[in-house]
């Protein structure tokens, strides 16, 4: 559901909801974002519960400092109370270290939700084709998102010539004298593919100012919009509701 909406408004939505997460030091409006950003991402994009909470533990491990001074130590830190008597929409009504370890996860599943919905390829054409994204940047954008798997497939297949000089089947994980021995055979390739990549742009012209079209970089529809715009609704209801309470 979320993977047919174009990319520009739901890059939009994201942010704001970021920044509502940011601006509202409210517990329930935090474990809200959070349980919300979680269930559409397993409901509507069929993802694993194991995997969302895989995606998470990055995020929890950040805020887990300010969650053990809250509740194992029954402190807080400075810089938490100055968050909770700095921020507008404050609650006194919850401690300031769970309120940021909830804030960090909400955060965190708000990126993940964009992330695993959109795909990177086409943010890169709607940036360059509505957003007046240059050019020169957007195509080495999409370079390096080939290049990375391209790497790595390179160094697997490295790897498995390897193996079969010496007779026997490659580790799953490289040994570090592995991984010195194929840094600089994966440099040069890296390097060759580099100036394949600048010869391709280079013939392409571009130049600033210049006239270009743009294929599979359809605009936003009025649907997209209006789910965006549905959506940022009921984020601003919650965050009114919070900030009466």
């Amino acid at each position: 559901m979320l993977g047919r909406v174009h990319p520009l408004p739901k890059l939009v939505f994201c942010l704001l909801w970021i920044a509502a997460s940011l601006a509202i030091f409210d517990l329930r409006f935090q474990i809200g974002s959070l349980a919300l950003a979680a269930g559409l991402l397993v409901t509507t994009e069929r993802v694993r519960p194991a995997t969302v909470l895989a995606l998470a533990v990055p995020f929890a491990l950040f805020g887990f400092g300010f969650l053990s001074t809250s509740l194992l130590f029954d402190r807080e830190t400075g810089f938490a109370v100055q968050m909770a008597r700095e921020q507008a929409l404050a609650r006194p009504d919850a401690a300031p270290g769970l309120v940021l370890f909830f804030r960090a996860l909400a955060c965190g599943m708000v990126s993940a939700l964009f992330a695993l919905t959109t795909d990177a390829g086409a943010l890169v054409r709607a940036l360059m084709a509505q957003a007046r994204l240059p050019a020169s940047i957007g195509y080495a954008l999409l370079q390096a998102m080939h290049l990375v798997p391209d790497v790595a497939r390179e160094a697997q297949a490295m790897r498995m010539a390897r193996a079969m000089r010496r007779g026997r089947a490659p580790g799953r994980i490289p040994t570090p004298w592995e991984v010195g021995a194929l840094a600089v055979p994966l440099l040069a390739y890296a390097i060759r593919r580099a100036g394949r990549a600048a010869t391709a742009m280079e013939a392409r012209g571009f130049r600033p100012g210049a006239p270009r079209t743009f294929l599979r970089a359809p605009p936003p529809a009025r649907g997209d919009w209006a789910f965006c715009a549905g959506a940022l609704g009921l984020l601003a209801a919650a965050a009114a509701a919070c900030a009466m309470r």
